[in-house]
C-alpha cells in the first residue's frame, strides 16, 4: 500500500500504525518528528503532478482542510481519494478507524483505544466558562459553528461565544470580541501563531490561555494527550 497524505492529523496518525505505508505528506505535515517522504506542498496548494508521479494506491484528505478541485484532480489522474469529515470528538475516531483500515492497518491501534479512554471521562471543571477562541488576526477570525475544536473545548467545560455563528470562523472586530467578556481567552498557536508576546496583549484585563494548536484542532494521536494538555492550559489562565 502506497499512501499520500494531505491532512497532518492523517499523517502522523498513519505513521505510527502502518509503518512504510506514507511514501508523501505535505510540508505542514511535522509529525511524527523525522518523518522521511517526499513532501508534496501545502494542505491547500498540493502539487498535484508530484503526487501523481509517486502512483499512489490511496490519497488520504479532509472536506475541510483541502480543496475539492485538488481532489478531482487527482481523482483525474487515476488515484483513490478518500476524503474525511471531522467535527466532533466521536466523529473522529470513527474517521481515524475508517482512514486506518483503508491504508491497511492490521488493528485498531493502541493510541487509539487511550484517545476513547481520555475522552470518556475528560477534566471538566465544576463551573462552566465561556470563551473567545481566536485562530487569527488582521483580520481577526474566531472559532464559528460547528467545529471540532469547538467539540473540544465543550468537552471540557468551555463554551465559545461564536458557537451559534452562520459561519464557522467569522471575522470578527476585536472591539466586539473585547465587549462580549468571555471567562477566557483561548490563543492556540495555530493557525495564527499566538504567543505570549503576541496576541493576549489585544485583551487587557481578560485571561488569556495559551494552548498547543495540535492538541485543539489535530485529530490523531494527540487526542489521547489532549483533554490533559488543554485541561492544564485553560486552569493556567486563571492564576
Amino acid at each position: 500500500m502506497r499512501v499520500v497524505s494531505l491532512v497532518p492529523s492523517l499523517t502522523d496518525a498513519v505513521a505510527r500504525t502502518v509503518p512504510g505505508a506514507l511514501v508523501g505528506a505535505t510540508d505542514w505535515c511535522t509529525h511524527p518528528a523525522g518523518l522521511d517522504v517526499v513532501r508534496v506542498g501545502g494542505t491547500k496548494n498540493p502539487k498535484t503532478d508530484r503526487i501523481l508521479s509517486l502512483a499512489p494506491d490511496l490519497v488520504i484528505a479532509n472536506e475541510e482542510e483541502n480543496r475539492a478541485p485538488d481532489l478531482d484532480a487527482l481523482r483525474a489522474g487515476g488515484v483513490e481519494v478518500l476524503v474525511t469529515e471531522v467535527r466532533t470528538v466521536p466523529q473522529a475516531v470513527t474517521e481515524l478507524d475508517r482512514t486506518l483500515t483503508a491504508c491497511g492497518a492490521p488493528s485498531w491501534p493502541r493510541w487509539l483505544d487511550e484517545a476513547e479512554a481520555a475522552w470518556a471521562d475528560p477534566p471538566v471543571p465544576g463551573r462552566r466558562a465561556t470563551a473567545v477562541v481566536p485562530i487569527w488576526r488582521r483580520p481577526w477570525m474566531v472559532l464559528g459553528r460547528d467545529t471540532f475544536a469547538g467539540d473540544v473545548l465543550a468537552r471540557l467545560g468551555v463554551d465559545h461565544l461564536y458557537a451559534t455563528h452562520a459561519e464557522r470562523y467569522p471575522r470578527i472586530p476585536l472591539d466586539e470580541l473585547r465587549a462580549a467578556r468571555p471567562d477566557v481567552v483561548v490563543l492556540p498557536d495555530e493557525p495564527y501563531r499566538f504567543t505570549a508576546d503576541d496576541g493576549p496583549e489585544a485583551f487587557p484585563g481578560l485571561p488569556c490561555a495559551l494552548v498547543d494548536g495540535r492538541y485543539l484542532t489535530w485529530y490523531g494521536p494527540s487526542l489521547a494527550e489532549a483533554p490533559r494538555a488543554l485541561a492544564a492550559a485553560l486552569r493556567a489562565a486563571h492564576r
